[in-house]
């Protein structure tokens, strides 16, 4: 055998194995087999994480149970908590995109951690006799069990994540409300002229926007608390011995700190991947709203001579390589393009979801990876637009005033005061003449200094 190799054994036959590497030959065959998105597991760090709490926790069960001796449980427990650490992060060299419904991501943390122990135990890595990746550190677990409840983890960790970048950004826009909380402007329906209304009255609508979507957003968490670890291969239990269930999500919840649950159907919970659609759905939403505001953003800051020009978006970058000056929203677009992925991320997670058949699920890997590359772009986008472009939006107020003292639109404040027909007219004088409401109404004595400026106040117009 060669020093730079250890040859390592399976139903398939032997491989020579890398002497370095942690991983084994489960390993080595997914890696050959699953060469498609080029992004190792490891770099999923809340999934690795997940895997190394799941494995702790199953250790401590089976050592209470009587199924693993102290010293080997012990030597696990402490590899356990060195992948979760994210100290062999890079070990976890499968492809995040594979068949076998996460069966190689299961077989790399097995390896990986049994290897590891082997070490702490001061025997060589390979040595499986001693210490095997299936027969401890897999015992009384299937991937059918370890793999969901690692995903689901995963998902509750990236979300808390999203909910505090979300949340700080929802606070920016809620201080710019209150910041143009006195700046009358023109609101518009369907892109024409409506009613006044405050611009703080704007961008107070925003953060109660996204307020809305991080209460959907908090509420996925107690469905990905629920878990069928213990379940096994179909959700009968079968290799796992009475008591172990209990066991071992009551491990899991003091490992994670998380108060999980174990599913009230063990075989439902492993056949059905519908909490991953919701999932997919509440982000899909917000990513849509998100991006809803950000194409507001880029309406309102247009210009700045020909466009709506009523706020002004933080200068970030040159916008053009042949036009002096030209500044573009790239913030806003580059918000909206994260959007537009996580709409395609539900598209792939719906028929992943879909596909399923009978006892499991095989494409829960696609899921998987779909939903944390979209929550950890999600969260990116947040707090790039909250940093890089929320928090400098100024308002551009001597336009925002001149279209207030042109606009029509105000009339709608003076009707109660002198009817429809009457505010009619003045709209098709004003129109025809070039003039201005207010002026025409004080030329025909219609209403007096003092009720004018009631009327027209931002109390009056907008409601504040």
């Amino acid at each position: 055998m060669s020093t730079d190799f250890r040859v390592e054994t399976d139903s398939l036959g032997s491989r020579d194995v890398p002497a370095g590497a942690y991983w084994g030959i489960s390993t080595l065959r997914a890696v050959e087999n699953f060469p498609i998105s080029g992004r190792p597991v490891g770099s999923q760090a809340d999934v690795v994480w997940a895997f190394g709490a799941i494995k702790l926790a199953a250790a401590r069960a089976n050592e209470e149970l009587g199924l693993l001796d102290a010293e080997r449980s012990a030597a696990i427990q402490a590899a356990a908590r060195e992948v979760m650490a994210g100290d062999f992060d890079d070990e976890f060299v499968v492809d995040c995109i594979q068949g076998g419904a996460g069966t190689s991501t299961n077989m790399n943390a097995n390896e990986v951690i049994a290897n590891r122990s082997l070490e702490l135990l001061g025997h060589g890595r390979g040595e499986y006799a001693r210490l095997d990746p299936i027969d401890h550190v897999n015992r009384s677990q299937s991937t059918n069990d370890t793999y969901p409840t690692a995903v689901k983890l995963a998902l509750h960790r990236g979300i808390e994540t999203l909910c505090t970048a979300h949340g700080a950004l929802t606070d920016a826009f809620r201080a710019k409300g209150t910041e143009f909380a006195g700046i009358l402007k023109v609101g518009r329906t369907q892109l024409q002229d409506a009613v006044p209304m405050t611009l703080g009255q704007e961008f107070t609508a925003f953060a109660d926007t996204l307020a809305e979507d991080a209460q959907r957003l908090r509420e996925l968490l107690a469905h990905l608390r629920e878990i069928n670890l213990g379940a096994t291969a179909i959700g009968t239990g079968i290799t796992a011995p009475a008591g172990y269930r209990a066991a071992v999500v009551r491990e899991l919840r003091e490992v994670t700190g998380l108060d999980l649950v174990s599913a009230a159907n063990l075989v439902e919970a492993t056949s059905d991947a519908g909490v991953f659609l919701l999932v997919s759905g509440i982000l899909k939403r917000a990513a849509v709203k998100l991006s809803k505001i950000c194409n507001d953003l880029r309406l309102l800051s247009s210009g700045p001579q020909a466009g709506f020009a009523e706020i002004i978006l933080p200068p970030v970058q040159a916008g053009s390589s042949i036009m002096p000056g030209k500044v573009n929203p790239v913030i806003p677009e580059v918000v909206s393009q994260v959007a537009y992925r996580v709409v395609g991320a539900d598209a792939a997670v719906t028929m992943a979801v879909e596909a399923g058949q009978l006892q499991l699920n095989a494409f829960e890997p696609l899921m998987a990876q779909t939903l944390l590359e979209a929550l950890d772009w999600f969260t990116n986008a947040c707090v790039v637009l909250r940093s890089r472009c929320v928090e400098g939006i100024a308002a551009n107020e001597p336009v925002l005033r001149r279209r207030m003292d042109e606009s029509l639109s105000v009339v709608t404040g003076l009707t109660p005061l002198l009817g429809y027909a009457v505010s009619a007219a003045l709209v098709k004088e004003a129109l025809s003449s070039g003039r201005g409401i207010v002026p025409l109404v004080r030329e025909r004595g219609l209403l007096g200094d003092d009720e004018l400026a009631a009327a027209l106040s931002p109390a009056a117009l907008a409601g504040t």
